[in-house]
């Protein structure tokens, strides 16, 4: 498990509130683990759904609870919950829903897209090898299987390329889609979610140092 105490410094309960009828007055379904994401001031963290109610939602991360008590939880299908803390316990935590949950809904996650990879915006600078040449380009968001990148120029699709950005280890993949200068590159090898999870904590919220300056350190652009 990852674990960073630094980012919890905040006081937050620890334990389940004493009356949990407040939160379980509704039945609750288990979801056997359902992945999702929150989307914090702070970042973007993957999570485990828990179990749902018309109420809230128990959801478990791979570190700390984010510190921000009101935060939304968006499924694969992009559905949106705005959701509030309303205890904490260890990786786990509970949260009450701003508006009542269709549990059936929510559970069936009705999508235009079967088995898509939750999408974790992030934009950073990205050093790109392509056709034996380093190019640059910026990050729009990441998953487990891959990432979108905006670069100067198109690429064509199928090209093999290797991606290189401050937080994640190198990857290696190819232009799976293109719309304009817009890139989509479907990785070599699928991340754990327990992986990605940990390299999304280490760089979130943005370092101190500029984001050119910090993405760009000690690369050197080379020409085949």
């Amino acid at each position: 498990m990852i674990r960073r105490t630094r980012r919890t410094s905040r006081a937050m309960p620890n334990q389940a509130p004493s009356d949990p009828a407040e939160l379980r007055a509704a039945p609750r379904s288990s979801l056997m683990l359902r992945t999702a994401k929150v989307v914090c001031q702070s970042g973007e963290y993957p999570c485990l759904v828990r179990d749902v109610s018309a109420g809230g939602v128990g959801l478990r991360f791979f570190h700390d609870v984010p510190p921000e008590t009101r935060i939304f939880l968006q499924l694969a299908n992009g559905a949106v919950y705005p959701i509030e803390r309303a205890w904490v316990r260890d990786y786990e935590a509970g949260y009450r829903a701003a508006n009542e949950i269709d549990v059936d809904e929510f559970i069936a996650e009705p999508s235009p897209h079967n088995h898509r990879a939750i999408r974790f915006r992030l934009e950073r600078p990205v050093l790109v090898t392509i056709d034996g040449r380093d190019c640059r380009a910026r990050l729009l968001d990441v998953s487990r299987t891959g990432a979108k990148l905006r670069a100067d120029r198109e690429w064509p699709q199928g090209a093999f390329v290797r991606v290189e950005f401050i937080g994640f280890p190198v990857r290696y993949g190819h232009v799976l889609w293109r719309k304009g200068v817009e890139h989509g590159i479907v990785f070599q090898d699928t991340m754990s979610l327990a992986d990605l999870a940990r390299h999304l904590l280490a760089v979130q919220p943005y370092p101190d140092d500029p984001p050119e300056a910090q993405g760009t350190k000690g690369w050197a652009v080379r020409a085949a």
